[in-house]
């Protein structure tokens, strides 16, 4: 019954909308809305990644509590689940990117990612192990890898480069809505339904499939990549067409992916606070809150100062919520430590989305993506790992104390180099 609901509620709230080629003079195939005239293909892409973030953030916002107290799972497994999970997203992405290159188009690979992002939710409601969680968690995070550095070029391709950055903090906005209704629901489904994990992960199905059906209706590619003959975008004379500043912006992503590990951290740092289990979701809430309310204002601040002088801001902002979640675990002081983590999400996301689309030639922004985020993937395993050992052998506040340390040490190096 509250899966109908939830599906009838979304179904009336989407719009069908299409994007349309982009041109060097606006036109009624090319028009656009809101903000800085995002073109709308933006929105629908936000709004398909809203969607999805619905879907995923029901489940993940509880997958630690569900590992621990249900299957029994230690720190260190969630920290090698997370960590494995999330790495192989971020790996996936240099082979779809590249394909994405290699084919010309960016729209097929995001469908399928999404699709098998909402098909694999099953698992998780009937998962009886951490064997299967990890299982469920990679297959998801495989349909993620895989739609993501398609996605995120084809932002690139529709965006008129003078509002590139207000376009990927917009579609980062509109998703990070989704990861503040997903908890939401996951809350109140939790306490209408007596903390029973699995008919939650069950309902989280709908709207995944929902936005499946967005990309695939509501989206049109841009005709200029239908049909182009492409070369293989990984041989050597493609890859030497990534110059140095784009692997110094990859550089900048790894470390900032080792200073900020898995956020299954911080709904483990909330439970220590004696909230109710039901409730303990909506850190991440506040978290994804001031993410989804911070991102597209840094985008387009993005656009005007220099992108370095935002990045040791984002540096420091998480350093400081690092300190803070490290002093307690009372709720007050956890609700101020993930605010800072979002605005730090939200100063720094979309703004180095924007330096690799900048830094790339256009026929490989969806390789340059993926080799973005393979090392970034290889960061975050290491990250998550890491916190994950420090977590079970010193203890929470030892951990966090660990992420400012090395958010201090990451700080100079950014310094020194601009």
């Amino acid at each position: 019954m509250g899966a109908r609901r939830f599906s009838r509620a979304i179904h009336s709230a989407i719009i069908p909308c299409t994007t349309f080629k982009r041109a060097p003079a606006m036109t009624d195939a090319n028009r656009a809305i809101g903000p800085s005239k995002i073109p709308v293909g933006i929105w629908v892409l936000g709004f398909v990644s809203l969607l999805m973030d619905i879907s995923s953030e029901m489940i993940h916002s509880l997958l630690p509590l569900f590992m621990v107290g249900a299957l029994g799972a230690s720190a260190l497994v969630v920290g090698v689940i997370e960590g494995l999970a999330e790495s192989t997203a971020l790996i996936v992405k240099v082979f779809s990117g590249a394909i994405s290159d290699y084919l010309g188009k960016r729209k097929a690979l995001a469908v399928f990612g999404y699709a098998l992002g909402a098909l694999t939710k099953p698992l998780f409601a009937i998962a009886s192990s951490t064997g299967i969680v990890l299982v469920a968690r990679l297959l998801d995070r495989v349909g993620k890898g895989v739609r993501g550095a398609p996605r995120d070029a084809l932002v690139a391709d529709i965006a008129p480069p003078e509002v590139l950055g207000a376009a990927f903090g917009l579609r980062q906005a509109l998703d990070t809505v989704g990861a503040v209704l997903g908890p939401l629901l996951a809350v109140g489904l939790m306490l209408l339904w007596a903390n029973d994990f699995r008919a939650v992960f069950w309902v989280a199905v709908v709207p995944g499939l929902l936005a499946v059906a967005l990309l695939l209706f509501g989206v049109r590619e841009p005709a200029r990549h239908v049909g182009e003959k492409r070369s293989n975008p990984i041989r050597r004379e493609n890859l030497s067409r990534l110059q140095s500043r784009y692997w110094r912006v990859v550089g900048v992503g790894a470390v900032f992916t080792l200073a900020r590990f898995s956020e299954a951290f911080l709904v483990l740092r909330a439970q220590q606070g004696g909230i109710a289990l039901a409730w303990v979701p909506l850190v991440m809430v506040a978290m994804n809150a001031v993410y989804a309310g911070s991102a597209y204002p840094f985008g387009k601040l993005s656009d005007r100062i220099s992108h370095a002088s935002l990045l040791a801001w984002g540096l420091v902002v998480l350093l400081v919520a690092d300190l803070v979640l490290a002093m307690d675990a009372h709720w007050t002081t956890v609700l101020a430590g993930v605010a800072l983590w979002g605005i730090h999400m939200g100063m720094t996301q979309g703004l180095l989305a924007t330096m690799v689309a900048e830094a790339a030639p256009a026929d490989l922004r969806g390789t340059a993506f993926g080799f973005f985020n393979l090392v970034s993937g290889l960061a975050m395993l290491v990250a998550s790992i890491v916190a994950g050992l420090l977590w079970d052998q010193l203890g929470p506040s030892f951990t966090f104390r660990a992420g400012a340390l090395f958010c201090g040490l990451a700080l100079l190096g950014l310094l020194r180099k601009s």
